[in-house]
């Protein structure tokens, strides 16, 4: 059918452009986080690339789920400005009429939807903790950032790197403060390189530098010059791990019968389903009078996607909290959310069947 073709492709255009926008808007707002984290020397900076595709994994499916909404409401409304909506009514079509081209736009994002609440996104989550895990393992010599202060072995040293070689291999102007046994040594170098001994261990040699050694509270120091001083450096072990509810995939995650596992499945039950109700609820949302303002049901479609999507973190919570049932949570939301839906498409319907009739 023509009219379905053409629906089809004017959503697809709204969704390709909304979902452009949502998507460079997060990215961007997560990569400037991670960049902070990288510039203070919180995470390696050639992580950077890896922690910003696993985060967009793991928002992907909220972001489509906004996309899907939007672009419908906003492609319907369009038609009512534009008066098409007049034409379709006066050829004795209902609102409901709607629907089916809309789900089957629709079903290839519920889709992808599904597989990535189910599957990627946990896998990400997994992904990123245990990336995590092993960066902190790594030696703290190697975690340190040109520039930037880095804390190590929970304040109990401090390095400074002024510059650093594009192969990583030397550094220029070392400074390493650290308290030991009660005595505070500061160590100052020109220059210092990364050296590996026969039996694998790993070294820091610094260069032409001085070595500060005081207790603090007394006036007593000693003052070391030095053309070589070796610091060892260890990684340390990377920890398991922990497989959490949040990075299980749909598969495992149902045979887990804790709290915390129900409440996880009933978040990943909730968000194909919700993407569901939302594409329907923004048929008779997109009603605009051509003669006022057209903004207010954007802004009505915003609080109740914000109430939704509360009411669906709520009933997560209280599950794994063991405050209400499993059973009980996964189609209350949705129930009380289909209300308002029914709601919605009767009250169209009543009000423009009359205005239908006086037409003809």
């Amino acid at each position: 059918m023509i009219f379905e073709r053409a629906t089809r492709r004017e959503l697809a255009q709204a969704a390709s452009g909304i979902g452009v926008a949502l998507l460079a808007i997060l990215t961007s707002t997560q990569l400037i986080r991670l960049l902070k984290d990288a510039a203070g020397g919180r995470i390696a900076p050639e992580a950077v690339a890896s922690l910003l595709g696993f985060a967009a994994l793991n928002f992907m499916p909220i972001l489509l789920s906004l996309t899907l909404f939007v672009a419908i409401l906003l492609t319907l409304s369009r038609a009512y400005r534009d008066s098409e909506m007049v034409v379709w009514f006066s050829c004795g079509q209902p609102l409901t009429a709607w629907i089916g081209p809309v789900l089957k736009f629709s079903w290839p994002i519920l889709l992808a939807i599904a597989i990535l609440a189910g599957f990627l996104s946990p896998w990400a989550n997994y992904n990123t903790a245990e990336y995590k895990q092993r960066l902190s393992a790594r030696s703290d010599v190697s975690q340190v950032s040109p520039g930037a202060f880095r804390e190590a072995k929970r304040g109990q040293r401090v390095y400074f790197v002024e510059s650093l070689a594009d192969d990583a291999s030397r550094v220029g102007n070392v400074f390493v403060a650290s308290l030991q046994e009660g005595k505070l040594g500061v160590v100052m170098s020109d220059t210092g390189y990364h050296e590996t001994a026969a039996n694998g261990d790993r070294f820091v040699v610094l260069e032409r530098g001085r070595r500060y050694e005081v207790e603090p509270g007394t006036p007593e120091f000693k003052v070391m010059e030095f053309e070589r001083y070796k610091v060892r450096t260890e990684d340390g072990e990377a920890k398991p791990t922990e497989r959490s509810p949040s990075r299980l995939p749909i598969t495992e995650l149902v045979l887990d019968q804790s709290n915390q596992a129900r409440g996880e499945l009933l978040w990943r039950i909730g968000l194909p389903v919700s993407a569901i109700v939302l594409a329907l609820m923004a048929i008779p949302l997109s009603y605009v009078n051509p003669r006022a303002g057209r903004s207010a049901n954007m802004l009505i479609a915003i609080l109740i996607y914000a109430i939704y999507s509360n009411l669906i973190s709520l009933s997560q919570a209280w599950v794994a909290q063991g405050k209400l049932s499993f059973w009980v949570g996964v189609w209350a939301v949705h129930a009380l959310m289909a209300l308002p839906l029914l709601l919605l498409f009767y009250r169209r319907s009543v009000v423009e069947m009359p205005w239908q009739r006086r037409r003809t």
